[in-house]
């Protein structure tokens, strides 16, 4: 069942609030503009990049109907938290996984990302988590905002390393779903993340060279104010 049969099911109805994440997922808010009700956009938290459960409380009203809460990048949102304050409220809490994770092979995903946590310098590697399989390694690129974060990927393609931005923009600003919001720890990092490449079929090698190219790139970055 999609989100919007899940949310028309449970009794969300045109007019209501959804309460959904600013990073990622557009789809998800598409579905709730789709069934008439009205996408909500709360901040996340800045380890896991999944709903906050305080932002998500900070925007609770009293036309607020349902969260969607969504796993973000193989790693698990708080949904312990977020249930208790949908609870609170009286709240459908709806959990979602990002299309196209796969579970398989999350082992040697683990693997790789912790020799790159072991090894990367001149980025903030991921937070270890629980359960966390990985299914990108999400970086921060510190300093100054999105002209070094863009810059230190296209030279990292230049040496062959397969990085991706994994998020352009909040979701409250793409045709279609802008508000007038302005969420910081979505700001933030939507400048500042960068997934590297640590699918199962990687080979150390591979992973070296990743390092490498990633390192003599440390001396570029200016400290994050």
């Amino acid at each position: 069942m999609g989100t919007v049969e899940t949310l028309r099911s449970a009794g969300v109805r045109s007019g209501d609030e959804v309460v959904v994440p600013a990073y990622g997922n557009a789809e998800v808010s598409r579905a709730v503009v789709e069934l008439g009700a009205v996408p909500v956009f709360a901040d996340v938290d800045a380890d896991s990049y999944c709903l906050d459960p305080a932002a998500v409380a900070d925007v609770v009203s009293a036309r607020t109907a349902a969260v969607v809460a969504v796993h973000r990048f193989g790693r698990q949102a708080d949904v312990g938290w977020i249930r208790e304050v949908g609870q609170r409220h009286g709240l459908l809490v709806l959990v979602e996984d990002e299309p196209g994770a796969d579970p398989q092979d999350a082992e040697l995903r683990r693997t790789h990302a912790a020799y790159l946590d072991g090894r990367l310098n001149g980025v903030w590697t991921p937070k270890p988590a629980a359960g966390h399989t990985y299914e990108q390694y999400v970086v921060r690129v510190p300093g100054n905002g999105r002209p070094d974060r863009d810059a230190f990927a296209r030279t990292l393609r230049g040496k062959g390393v397969a990085c991706r931005v994994p998020v352009l923009a909040p979701v409250y600003r793409m045709p279609g779903l802008r508000r007038d919001v302005f969420l910081p720890e979505t700001e933030r990092a939507v400048d500042e993340t960068l997934a590297l490449p640590v699918h199962a079929g990687m080979s150390r090698r591979e992973l070296q060279k990743m390092v490498s190219a990633c390192n003599a790139l440390g001396g570029l970055l200016q400290p994050a104010l």
